[in-house]
């Protein structure tokens, strides 16, 4: 007895069917982030130069800068780290840089968290957030801020605050982007040092 494509009694018992498909699993490390990184980790901050106003920067980023960033990083000791998959694939980054240039902000930093396309909404951004927090506790920082478009960045805002960042100021129409003006809201955390910062 032949049976025609398609005819449902041709179907194999549960038993001998193949097993579904394992749903992906959204997987990753968080690590410090390494002079291989920087291409992607500028991939994925140039996608939100072009098509957002979450950074308020408007040309995309170079090699250089990326370069630049991370050396200065490094030399003060400042905590740059990425998520990346189980290929190697950056998917997202968190880093603090200087709060400003003069000596006696030593022991406040702003930071960054940027995640890849498909990244969000995953859990992902509070995982680096918390860890950032603690690599700035573990070096005795004592604040960290962060300074959030007040526009198109709701999910940054709840992100910082569902970590203990508490809103502290609001600055309007300071940036201009995209042919419309844009303000800034500040959020600030103390930290916990773990030991004394030099």
């Amino acid at each position: 007895m032949q049976f025609e494509p398609g005819d449902q009694r041709r179907r194999l018992p549960r038993h001998l069917q193949a097993p579904p498909p394992e749903p992906d699993t959204f997987s990753y490390v968080i690590r410090p982030a390494r002079v291989g990184d920087l291409p992607d980790v500028r991939g994925i901050y140039n996608h939100y130069v072009a098509n957002s106003v979450v950074t308020f920067d408007e040309k995309a980023s170079t090699h250089r800068y990326w370069r630049e960033k991370f050396a200065l990083l490094t030399k003060l000791k400042l905590p740059f780290l990425v998520a990346v998959t189980p290929s190697n694939a950056v998917i997202g980054y968190a880093l603090v840089q200087p709060w400003a240039s003069k000596s006696a902000y030593r022991y406040t930093v702003e930071d960054s968290i940027y995640l890849g396309p498909g990244a969000g909404g995953k859990g992902l951004g509070t995982v680096l957030l918390h860890a950032l927090i603690e690599a700035c506790e573990q070096i005795g920082l004592r604040e960290v801020v962060a300074v959030i478009s007040d526009s198109g960045a709701e999910a940054s805002v709840r992100l910082h605050e569902r970590a203990g960042f508490v809103e502290v100021g609001r600055m309007g129409r300071v940036g201009f982007k995209f042919g419309r003006s844009l303000g800034t809201i500040y959020l600030q955390r103390t930290l916990k040092p773990q030991r004394r910062r030099r």
